[in-house]
C-alpha cells in the first residue's frame, strides 16, 4: 500500500512521539521576549583592541607594550594591520547586569563590525560569583552550556548577529550575569565589534575555559565589551524595555568602574522599587563621542535608530539624549551653528517619526551644560545653539515627554554651567552624584501615560 507524504506527516505529527518531542509553548498571549540588557555595538577602535597576547601585531613588533615604548607601533600600524587576528585560543568572560527577573534568556553575539567571519567555538552563561560585577569567578551551579541552532559553536558572518537558542538560568531582577566565550581560531581581523565604554572590567585567559568556575588571579584584565550585543528574556506579557539613545554621558563617562551607577542604572534602580514600573527594562544604547548627525564613535544616531531601538524586542519607548557632540565638533561661527542647530532640529523630527511608526513613545531629553575652563566645547556661539535645540525638544510638542536634565544639572547662577557638585572637572561629564540626580530627574509617571505605545500620522 502507497502512503501519501501528507498522510505519512499527519501521521507523525499526531503521533505521542511527535507530541513528547513538542511541549506546549507559552503564546504570546502569556509570554513575549523583551530585551533586559543590550548595549551600542561599534567598530572598536585600534586603542581599545584586547591586550597583548590576544591581538597579533604587526610583523615587526614583538609586543605592544614593547612597540609603544618604543614608537615603533602605533594605534595606526595595528589599524592597518590586515592579516591582523585577535582572540586566537582565548576565553573571553564578561559580566553585564540585566534589569528584569526572569528564568529563560538568550544571548545575541554581534559581528555587526566584524572584518570577517566570526568562529565562535564555545559559550557559556552563569550568575556571576557573589553578584559581583567584573569577577572572573561565577556560580558553578548556575552554569550553561549555551547553543546556537542546536550547536555548541557558530561561524557568523561579518556584519551579522546571531541569537542562541532559549537558555534556562533563573536571574533576579538588577542581577549580575556572566557570559563566556572561547574562539579557538579567533577572529582574523583587527575590525572587532566591541563597546569600548563598558566601565566593567572583562577576562581574557588562553585555553577553552568557559566551563571553570573561575579563570584566576592571572587572567588580563580590559575595560571593554566584545562581541555581545543583547540579552533577551521570556517573561510574561506586559513586560517591556525603555532604550536610550545617547552619549558618553549616558554611556557613564564620570560613573564608576564595575559600580553600575550610571544614571541609565539609577533610574533601573527607581524602576525597580515602582510596582507599576517593576517590568520595564533599560536598554542603554550609548556610547561615548557619539553623535546624531554623522559616523565617528559608532554610527550615527539618525543612522542606528532601526536597529538600536526598532529592532530590540520588547522596547515601548526611547529616550532621546544626544546632540552635544553635534554642537560641541560643529565650528563655532554663527552660520555654521545655526545650520547644525536646524539640522539636530530635524533629525530629531526624523527619529520621533521613525519610532512613532512602531508604536514606540518618544522621550526627550535636553542637553545639558558644557561650558567651563578647558572645556572645549565651551563657545557663546555654542551655548547659543544648545539653548535654542533645548528649547525647541521643550515647547514643540514633538516628543511624547520631556525629560529635563538641563534644569536639573547646571548651576542656576550660571546656568551655562554644571553645578560645581555634579562636574567631574571636565565641565561635560557627571559624577556619580550627578548621574544620581538625573536619574531621580525622570517623572515615572511618563511610563504609566505611554504604557500601550503610541499611534498616530507622525
Amino acid at each position: 500500500m502507497i502512503i501519501s507524504f501528507k498522510t505519512a506527516l499527519t501521521a507523525l505529527l499526531l503521533s505521542p512521539l511527535a507530541a513528547q518531542a513538542r511541549p506546549r509553548c507559552p503564546t504570546r498571549d502569556e509570554r513575549e521576549w523583551v530585551t533586559i540588557w543590550g548595549t551600542m555595538p561599534q567598530l572598536c577602535e585600534p586603542a581599545n583592541l584586547p591586550p597583548a597576547p590576544f591581538v597579533s601585531l604587526p610583523v615587526w613588533c614583538t609586543s605592544k607594550s614593547l612597540c609603544s615604548l618604543l614608537f615603533f607601533c602605533t594605534a595606526a600600524d595595528l589599524a592597518q594591520n590586515e592579516t591582523g587576528r585577535v582572540f586566537r585560543d582565548a576565553t573571553l568572560r564578561q559580566t553585564i547586569k540585566v534589569s528584569l527577573a526572569a528564568s529563560t534568556l538568550r544571548l545575541q553575539i554581534s559581528n555587526a563590525f566584524g572584518g570577517s567571519d566570526l568562529p565562535v567555538t564555545a559559550v557559556t552563561i552563569a550568575r556571576a560569583a557573589n553578584n559581583t560585577a567584573a569577577t572572573s569567578g561565577v556560580d558553578a551551579d548556575s552554569l550553561q552550556v549555551v547553543t546556537f541552532s542546536g550547536s555548541g559553536g557558530f561561524i557568523v558572518p561579518n556584519g551579522a548577529i546571531v541569537f542562541s537558542d532559549p537558555i534556562e538560568l533563573s536571574v533576579a531582577a538588577q542581577s549580575i550575569v556572566s557570559v563566556t566565550i572561547y574562539l579557538a581560531d579567533g577572529q582574523a581581523t583587527n575590525s572587532v565589534t566591541a563597546h569600548p565604554g563598558s566601565r566593567t572590567t572583562s577576562f581574557l585567559v588562553n585555553g577553552d575555559h568557559v566551563a571553570d568556575q573561575d579563570l584566576g588571579a592571572n587572567a588580563t584584565r580590559t575595560d571593554h565589551w566584545y562581541l555581545i550585543g543583547s540579552i533577551e528574556a521570556w517573561v510574561p506579557k506586559g513586560a517591556s524595555a525603555v532604550a536610550i539613545v545617547g552619549d558618553s554621558i549616558s554611556d557613564g563617562r564620570g560613573s564608576t568602574t564595575n559600580a553600575n551607577n550610571r544614571w541609565p542604572d539609577r533610574l533601573l534602580a527607581r524602576l525597580q522599587a515602582e510596582p507599576s514600573t517593576q517590568a520595564i527594562a533599560i536598554v542603554n544604547e550609548a556610547a561615548g563621542g557619539n553623535r546624531v548627525l554623522a559616523d565617528g564613535l559608532g554610527p550615527n544616531g539618525l543612522g542606528r535608530v532601526d536597529r538600536d531601538v526598532i529592532a530590540q524586542s520588547g522596547v515601548r519607548y526611547a529616550i532621546v539624549f544626544i546632540g552635544v557632540n553635534d554642537i560641541g565638533t560643529t565650528a563655532t561661527t554663527a552660520a555654521a551653528q545655526e545650520a547644525v542647530g536646524d539640522r539636530l532640529v530635524a533629525a530629531y523630527d526624523q527619529i520621533i517619526t521613525r519610532l512613532h511608526r512602531f508604536g514606540i513613545a518618544v522621550f526627550g531629553a535636553t542637553i545639558t551644560p558644557m561650558t567651563g575652563e578647558g572645556q572645549t566645547y565651551g563657545d557663546p556661539e555654542r551655548e547659543k545653539t544648545r539653548q535654542r535645540v533645548n528649547e525647541w525638544i521643550r515647547t514643540s510638542g514633538r516628543f511624547d515627554g520631556l525629560i529635563d536634565f538641563d534644569e536639573v544639572v547646571r548651576d542656576p547662577a550660571a546656568p551655562e554651567k554644571l553645578r560645581v557638585e555634579y562636574d567631574t572637572g571636565d565641565h561635560l561629564h557627571l559624577n556619580p552624584a550627578g548621574y544620581e540626580a538625573m536619574a531621580a530627574g525622570v517623572d515615572l509617571a511618563l511610563f504609566e501615560k505611554f504604557k500601550d505605545g503610541v499611534w498616530g500620522m507622525t
